[in-house]
């Protein structure tokens, strides 16, 4: 909390009469767990900050001790101030014969994966099922037993490809999403799957991203294959000559600088912003001492907390680069009927968050408090250590294809409600905001964080549990979300043209 703040989180719940510890005060309204208590007179009109930030402006009088949520508080446009590189922080890196390693495959052109996948992407919707099918013949029994060391083989669709004009942003970013899987060291090779009269054309694909097929990248046209039967037996065929290939590949020390980590939240809640978010953090702070590279995104949920990253940001330019994407999001987002507000999912606010500004100021949390050293465009590569903003939309699906595009080879995701979500070839590693959530999903997540509030353990310490998670995830260490089969359905390019 902040000396300024009017609120403060109910971390149990709070029954009529309760005590608030550490206030001198008592609720009097009951408040679910996770949401908001006035623990100061706020008057009608007034700003209400939280964590030192303005989260909404009160609808009416609130009394201490009262219950603050949507029916008291509303949205207010950010107040967040545009000083850029006004706290730049000094990172302590860690000497290079200390930096931790994880077991990684070093592909040839010096990439490093954290599995050995075979990719099968489709060029176009035409062209899903196909790639399904040619992925599907290896699902079953005993199909990958002659390739040990493979992790399996990845069906990759969408719902584009055509009636997308070439040259227009949307055809643009959907070739640049999937050249960045193409080139994505997770994957050993790549089938690229194409119907034959689409928009995105595979040749034209291939000219854009700048690849040459080759026994490890290999395409399939099912109009000169002779059809549906005829691709999915030449694409079976393609891929079992590329396995003998891949599972050649062997895990190797490789040092934690070469991890490039995802963040992402979904799901939050109102604990997001006290354990998860800022514990991933804490570790996103070890990874980048080390050397290594982790990329925020989901433009629309830094929307009041910009702040917190343009004073850290290691230039004016890419502080300006930042603002540039704010403004952009704010002229889009004059289309819909709640603006920027209207992010807030419906769990989001049953889960205690109820504007976007207190929303944003957790999730700004997952990228600690190291410098902000880039700022790239949807699925461009991240080229450079240390924390990047990705522009994305808040939508996971799409938020998350576009870091694996960008090179992540591991993602870390925090919830509060409980996200069911997978990543591949990328593993995605779930992180629960709140113990009852992580006690009833057990299965869906891998790390508890709502221990924090515990006292047992210092945000340090849960941040540097959550560093060695990423190494031994890294070295093949097995998700929830993988275990459970997710990740095929995941793959979701960003599209913002008219469909023609």
């Amino acid at each position: 909390m902040q000396q300024d703040d009017q609120v403060a989180i109910a971390i149990d719940g709070l029954d009529i009469g309760d005590p608030l510890d550490g206030f001198g005060l008592v609720a009097i309204e009951a408040a679910p767990a996770g949401h908001k208590i006035a623990i100061a007179p706020i008057k009608a009109g007034e700003e209400v900050r939280r964590m030192g930030l303005v989260i909404g402006r009160a609808r009416k009088d609130i009394l201490p001790g009262g219950w603050v949520h949507e029916h008291n508080l509303g949205y207010e446009p950010s107040h967040a101030a545009l000083e850029i590189g006004a706290r730049l922080r000094n990172t302590r890196y860690v000497d290079a014969d200390r930096v931790p390693v994880f077991q990684g495959y070093r592909r040839s052109n010096g990439k490093v994966g954290t599995r050995n996948y075979i990719g099968v992407i489709a060029s176009v919707n035409c062209s899903s099922l196909v790639s399904k099918k040619i992925a599907e013949h290896f699902s079953m029994p005993g199909a990958l037993d002659p390739y040990p060391g493979v992790d399996g083989v990845v069906p990759l669709t969408h719902k584009s490809g055509c009636s997308v004009s070439d040259g227009s942003t949307s055809m643009d970013m959907l070739r640049r999403t999937i050249g960045g899987y193409m080139r994505h060291p997770n994957f050993a090779g790549i089938l690229l799957v194409g119907l034959g009269c689409e928009d995105n054309q595979i040749s034209a694909l291939l000219k854009d991203q700048h690849f040459v097929p080759g026994p490890m990248l290999r395409t399939i046209s099912i109009q000169d294959a002779g059809g549906t039967r005829a691709a999915i037996s030449a694409g079976v065929a393609d891929v079992e000559e590329m396995l003998v290939e891949a599972a050649k590949a062997e895990r190797e020390p490789i040092p934690a600088s070469e991890l490039v980590v995802g963040l992402q939240c979904g799901g939050s809640d109102g604990m997001s912003g006290l354990t998860a978010n800022p514990a991933l953090g804490a570790a996103v702070d070890r990874l980048v001492a080390c050397g290594g590279t982790a990329i925020l995104a989901e433009t629309p949920e830094i929307h009041g907390a910009e702040n917190l990253l343009l004073e850290r940001a290691v230039s004016h330019e890419v502080g300006e680069r930042l603002i540039a994407l704010i403004d952009w999001w704010q002229d889009y987002t004059r289309r819909e009927p709640q603006g920027f507000d209207g992010n807030a999912s419906p769990g989001n606010r049953e889960g205690g968050l109820t504007t976007i500004l207190e929303k944003s100021l957790g999730a700004v949390a997952k990228g600690g408090t190291t410098n902000l050293v880039d700022v790239i465009h949807y699925a461009e590569p991240a080229e450079k250590k240390g924390l990047i903003f990705m522009d994305s939309p808040g939508f996971d699906p799409i938020s998350a294809t576009g870091q694996v595009a960008s090179g992540a080879n591991l993602i870390m995701f925090t919830t509060g409600r409980g996200s069911c979500f997978g990543c591949r070839p990328t593993p995605s590693v779930k992180l629960a905001s709140n113990t009852p959530m992580f006690d009833r999903m057990r299965e869906d997540m891998d790390f508890n964080c709502g221990t924090l509030l515990d006292g047992e353990e210092s945000l340090e310490e849960m941040g540097e549990r959550i560093f060695q998670l990423m190494l031994e995830t890294a070295s093949g260490k097995a998700t929830r979300s993988e275990d459970l089969g997710y990740g095929d359905d995941e793959f979701a390019p960003w599209h913002i043209n008219a469909w023609l």
